[in-house]
């Protein structure tokens, strides 16, 4: 799916900005500070429903104004889509093709990825960067992961609510066997998109980085052990807790570097260029699996690479099968300065060049 045109207004310190892209390459160019990620922002805002660096809405309302809106033209194929959202301080308001819609809903007309300079935290980071990465990728590949996820998690709090109640233990158990169903369902086909991502990985790994990494999927119980079982040994700590600490929710992404975890390894550039590649592996296999491209959001590819690194990573977004956005301070910083379609931005107005 491409984005054929966007329209944002209200968002961080975009006034009202109207924009015609490419359908394969838009390089992005301005000073600092001039919204240059604001604008890759919104874009991954429309596609993901949130944003990549904000935790809530109030604080992308542009100040003085009362609410955001974004807008979408969104084809692929012989599919077309019109997506929208419009957001205020407390309420949220989505759309697709004139019907009311959710952020799963835009997930699925406009899937969009993105490397930022927060990517290191893929690698850097806690579980839940991970785990929110992989489902991402399972979610476009597996049409049936998010209907399972929602069962697991359904159960999953009704279980903590439970446990945090004080509740007996045939209160607490009563949601087991709907939570290891779940949880089992999600698991698999989690594992299912692992089996070809990694293969994709590792080869993309084995070419193009300087240095030897692994991954490795962890499902968060037990490798002999059915979910329900690993539910019932689990009560007396999950108690003391007050929370279940076993199931698809305590999955991880175990990357390491010479057999030693990856954070502690290698430094924050290559921490970058690994997360990168990791995406990218993603990227390339949704587009092989589903036969359409997707939009890859690139936000200052430059910073914190030395040259060697640089190049490894303009390396690898050659020919990704991606509509791309990709920002920089000046657009003969990048590799493609004479390709693709060439904006600038300049305290919050976009103009083509």
């Amino acid at each position: 799916m491409t984005l054929g045109v966007f329209k944002a207004s209200g968002f961080r310190c975009l006034e009202s900005v109207s924009l015609d892209p490419d359908p394969h390459l838009n390089l992005i160019a301005g000073a600092n500070a001039s919204g240059k990620t604001s604008l890759l922002e919104a874009i991954y805002y429309l596609g993901r429903g949130r944003s990549f660096r904000a935790s809530g809405n109030r604080e992308l309302i542009r100040t003085g104004s009362s609410q955001f809106t974004l807008y979408g033209e969104i084809s692929g194929g012989d599919r077309a889509h019109k997506a929208g959202i419009e957001v205020e301080s407390g309420s949220r308001r989505v759309r697709v093709d004139g019907a009311n819609a959710t952020g799963a809903d835009l997930a699925a007309i406009l899937p969009v990825q993105a490397i930022d300079p927060e990517i290191h935290n893929l690698v850097q980071g806690g579980p839940e960067y991970r785990r929110r990465f992989l489902d991402w990728g399972v979610f476009h590949v597996k049409h049936s992961f998010l209907g399972e996820w929602r069962r697991f998690q359904q159960a999953l709090r009704q279980r903590n609510a439970a446990l945090r109640a004080g509740e007996p233990d045939s209160a607490v158990q009563v949601w087991d066997s709907e939570l290891a169903e779940g949880g089992e369902a999600v698991n698999q086909l989690r594992e299912s998109f692992f089996e070809a991502y990694i293969q994709l990985l590792s080869s993309i790994i084995n070419e193009k980085l300087p240095f030897d990494a692994k991954c490795s999927y962890r499902r968060g119980w037990k490798a002999d052990t059915s979910l329900y079982a690993a539910l019932q040994e689990s009560l007396a700590r999950d108690r003391a807790m007050g929370s279940t600490q076993v199931g698809p929710h305590r999955a991880d992404l175990a990357l390491e570097v010479h057999d030693r975890r990856a954070r502690y390894r290698v430094s924050r550039g290559q921490q970058k260029l690994l997360a990168a590649t990791m995406v990218i592996a993603q990227v390339r296999l949704i587009a092989g699996e589903g036969s359409d491209d997707l939009v890859l959001l690139v936000d200052d590819p430059a910073a914190e690479l030395d040259r060697d690194n640089r190049a490894r990573l303009f390396a690898l977004l050659q020919d990704v099968p991606a509509q791309m956005f990709v920002t920089a301070l000046e657009a003969e910083d990048l590799p493609w300065a004479d390709s693709g379609r060439m904006f600038h931005v300049n305290q919050g107005a976009l103009k083509q060049t």
